[in-house]
């Protein structure tokens, strides 16, 4: 196991090097001098344009201005954006919870919605139930994300009025943002409108949420059906129900719980699928984090954020795809002998 744990880590750094390379190559790739992209940076005077070439260790060659974008990186001298002209870091880390929060949220919603049914599909894999099911992954697998956020909008919030259209909480309450995460700055915060706050917050988050859910719990459902015939057909199945266990009895003893073990992998893979599909949820909903951050940064044609933005977000996505891996190794045995 601890051969295993080295072998990730060290996969870990050699992608996070090739990671940071190509953040690094994003300003020379860039429109605009290099300098620039950099720094972020836009008009810099000619008495101090040879201190900022010494700076950036542009006067050298390539791996040494990448030894520098490195040293920079991890002092937190991540540039300033040409929009604000703040400093990049700054700016991304309030950001980053609202979309940790949000995905976090669609991903557990998945799990339990998803999970549950695919289980019921396996069941009966020519019933009616288990047909009706496999139709309703296919059509959520098949729509696009914008047009079921427009669909929801227009029939939950604009028709029904059930839910907000916009934001992350009503703009009568006043929450001190101490975690970032919402609910849990809701929790901690001493107001005597702490209920109504909380109830409003998670008015704001079901649409998103639900919209955000809708592909990795289609992916799931088909994913856990796909599982549990697989385990189904298995000989040790075949043995326990010839021993006289009952349905029942073979799905929770036997069934399920090696069915469920390669499910595990699919929190990481899910996680980088949902960050995606955040970018445009929070356009869409108007919700401020990392994603629609970086959509306009993209529009204002902001190097130096999407650059940093890369560096992050792919950061994030890879460490938790990582750290999904060496839990499943933890919990199948198997996985550890291959």
């Amino acid at each position: 196991m601890i051969l295993y744990l080295l072998r990730r880590l060290f996969l870990l750094g050699f992608v996070f090097i090739a990671l940071s390379i190509l953040a690094f190559s994003l300003a020379y790739l860039f429109p605009g001098e290099a300098w620039q992209n950099f720094s972020g940076l836009r008009d810099v005077p000619a008495a101090e344009m040879q201190e900022v070439i010494a700076r950036y260790r542009l006067e050298h060659g390539y791996l040494s201005q990448y030894l520098a974008y490195l040293g920079r990186i991890f002092s937190g001298d991540w540039g300033l954006s040409f929009a604000s002209q703040q400093p990049l870091l700054k700016e991304m880390l309030p950001l980053l919870p609202a979309t940790i929060e949000l995905a976090a949220y669609a991903l557990f919603i998945s799990f339990v919605i998803g999970i549950p049914l695919g289980i019921a599909a396996a069941i009966k894999p020519d019933g009616l139930l288990s047909k009706a099911i496999s139709a309703l992954a296919v059509a959520g697998y098949s729509i696009p994300v914008f047009w079921w956020a427009l669909l929801l909008i227009m029939v939950l919030s604009l028709g029904l009025g059930w839910l907000p259209t916009a934001g992350r909480i009503g703009v009568l309450y006043e929450i001190n943002q101490v975690t970032g995460f919402m609910l849990l700055d809701i929790l901690l915060a001493d107001s005597p409108h702490q209920q109504a706050a909380l109830y409003n917050a998670l008015r704001h988050l079901l649409l998103p949420t639900l919209v955000l859910a809708t592909f990795p719990t289609t992916v799931m459902i088909r994913f856990t059906r796909d599982s549990m015939l697989e385990v189904w057909e298995q000989s040790y199945i075949k043995t326990a129900r010839a021993k006289g266990l009952n349905r029942a009895q073979v799905l929770y003893r036997h069934g399920l719980r090696n069915a469920l073990l390669p499910v595990i992998r699919q929190i990481g893979l899910q996680f980088s699928t949902l960050i995606t599909l955040a970018m445009i949820t929070e356009v869409i909903f108007s919700w401020p984090g990392i994603g629609r951050w970086l959509i306009d940064s993209i529009y204002q044609r902001n190097y130096p954020a999407i650059q940093a933005g890369l560096l992050v977000v792919s950061t994030l996505v890879i460490t938790v795809n990582m750290l999904t891996e060496i839990l499943h190794t933890l919990f199948n045995p198997l996985a550890r002998k291959r």
